[in-house]
């Protein structure tokens, strides 16, 4: 069975997948930006609504993006602990009133304004996960290196963040193959071992992999000195590069109008913050 990967193009008949590089990676950049500068509960609402249904029309199934799912929703969880942890006043402050729930002990007291603090933390990562995981499963990386040069970045940084999205599937399926190789020759790796001895028995899959990568990495480097890349600075063609077409524009104008409404909102509550509590 071949193994399952992570961060990888999952190529679909869509309408996010027929968008060009460029209209994904404007939209990605205006829709992150418009749930970034807003701690608007009602703004984040919306936006989490239009990036639900968005990665719904892309086919993609959560299933196949599990892994970064659950890993965002770990880190959202520890942020949230942290911040209550180092500041549990952080939500008073914000809003300038306290309304405590339940006092726990020393200075820790549940208040509502710092729930609600947490619920608008909680519901920008909601919101820009389901856009991120999209301009990532939903890109073709050549397309994306062709977007990233027709926005002004080098060519030769766009092509090496081409070749990255591309080696990360391979690292993983040769973690996978150097995991099955070990386990046949006696190393447990499966559920049945304790935990702390899976992670000593998978030190020894690492130095393999990282041979293996290195000389993949030698052998694409070489193929591309051997062909002068790099050598003209100027910009380049590209064969995934597609022409506009009137999507790509109406993506990102619904972008741009997103962020408008996040920045006209801000202008209306008078700062990033919309305060329920006066």
């Amino acid at each position: 069975m071949a193994a399952k990967t992570v961060l990888n193009y999952l190529p679909r008949k869509s309408v996010v997948h027929d968008l060009t590089g460029t209209a994904k990676l404007v939209f990605f950049l205006l829709f992150t930006f418009a749930s970034m500068i807003t701690y608007d509960t009602r703004v984040l609402a919306g936006l989490l609504v239009i990036s639900l249904g968005i990665f719904r029309l892309s086919h993609i199934k959560i299933s196949e993006v599990k892994f970064m799912m659950v890993f965002m929703l770990i880190f959202l969880a520890l942020n949230n602990v942290f911040i209550f942890l180092f500041n549990p006043n952080q939500g008073t402050e914000i809003y300038g009133t306290r309304h405590v729930l339940v006092h726990l002990f020393w200075r820790y007291d549940v208040t509502a304004e710092q729930l609600f603090y947490h619920l608008n933390i909680s519901l920008k990562y909601f919101v820009t996960l389901p856009v991120a995981i999209l301009f990532i499963s939903a890109t073709n990386p050549s397309e994306f290196a062709a977007s990233l040069n027709s926005i002004g970045v080098s060519y030769r940084i766009g092509y090496a963040v081409s070749l990255a999205l591309r080696y990360i599937p391979d690292i993983q399926r040769d973690y996978h193959a150097i995991s099955q190789a070990q386990q046949a020759r006696g190393v447990e790796l499966g559920k049945k071992e304790k935990l702390l001895r899976r992670m000593k028995n998978s030190v020894g899959i690492l130095l393999p992999l990282i041979m293996s990568s290195l000389q993949r990495i030698d052998t694409i480097s070489s193929a591309m000195e051997l062909r002068g890349f790099g050598k003209n600075k100027k910009k380049r063609t590209w064969y995934m590069k597609r022409p506009m077409q009137r999507s790509d524009y109406i993506a990102m104008a619904l972008g741009a109008l997103l962020l408008a409404i996040s920045l006209g909102m801000m202008a209306v509550n008078g700062g990033r913050f919309n305060n329920p509590f006066l």
